[in-house]
């Protein structure tokens, strides 16, 4: 498997960084337009969006050196080689929302409500990026044979492409994406229901990415460790069961992120406004 996507001699660009770059950018593109619909202020998106992924690829990185610290203890000038991959999910997922967090208090958003929103972009996000790993051998599974994989009806790039350490791998970073789009497509529809409530499209997408992780690690073969356990899946478990306490935390109230904000039986105080234009428009909370 050539990783190398373009060679200009003086500079080699990696399909690893192509993928990255595409998956950040139709995150941002999906954000963009479901922001654009709630009216936020362009700067306001560009703001939260540039840092969220800045600190997302440093978070990533970071989670994925701690992971493997004695070998970049031996290695660090290898710590910056993010080209040759080494971003874990995870870290991003962590890092890029205490950005969110910490932008959207600078901004009087509701927290909650704006990650809503982020991870409808996200997922689609993380199923273009397993395709960065898939070329930088990366997220592979368990030995296999060729003639499964054959009877999977891959094309023959991805067959290939899963010859790994002298044997064939399973593709788990196939399956991973496939799921991925699909639950991409399960919370654009689930967010446009009339009675969603604020935080239950960050719940959903929780619990169905933690299902996903969950299950592919089981076959996995370059997974985080923890002693003899696998990092994901612990984390898995651990996102699970936020993901259905925010799914439960408003029921009964009717707070729809995606629709009318001030739709069913609210107070005065949660009638604020979700977000704003300008600094000038801005109204404390």
């Amino acid at each position: 498997m050539n990783r190398i996507a373009l060679d200009l001699g003086f500079i080699q660009i990696y399909w690893y960084s192509i993928f990255i770059f595409l998956a950040a950018l139709s995150a941002c593109i999906v954000i963009y337009l479901e922001c654009k619909k709630r009216e936020i202020d362009s700067d306001i998106i560009s703001n939260i969006a540039f840092s969220t992924i800045v600190s997302g690829i440093i978070g990533a990185r970071i989670y994925y050196v701690l992971f493997n610290l004695d070998y970049y203890m031996a290695n660090p000038i290898e710590i910056l080689e993010i080209w040759n991959g080494g971003l874990a999910i995870h870290g991003g997922m962590i890092a890029g929302a205490i950005s969110v967090i910490i932008n959207c208090k600078k901004y009087n958003i509701n927290v909650l409500q704006m990650i809503d929103i982020i991870v409808v972009g996200l997922i689609l996000g993380q199923a273009i990026g397993r395709w960065g790993n898939f070329f930088n051998s990366e997220a592979y599974g368990a030995v296999t044979t060729l003639k499964h994989l054959q009877n999977l009806h891959l094309p023959n790039f991805i067959i290939n492409g899963m010859y790994i350490l002298g044997e064939y791998r399973k593709p788990t970073f196939l399956y991973e994406s496939i799921l991925d789009i699909i639950g991409f497509i399960v919370l654009l529809i689930f967010r446009r229901k009339k009675d969603v409530k604020k935080g239950q499209v960050t719940g959903l997408y929780f619990m169905w990415y933690a299902v996903i992780r969950f299950l592919i690690e089981g076959s996995r073969a370059d997974s985080l460790m923890l002693g003899n356990f696998k990092v994901a899946r612990i984390v898995s478990i651990i996102m699970f069961i936020i993901g259905l306490k925010l799914f439960r935390y408003y029921k009964g109230r009717i707070i729809n992120t995606f629709g009318n904000l001030y739709e069913g039986d609210q107070s005065e105080k949660e009638k604020r406004p979700l977000f704003y234009k300008s600094k000038d428009e801005m109204i404390k909370k």
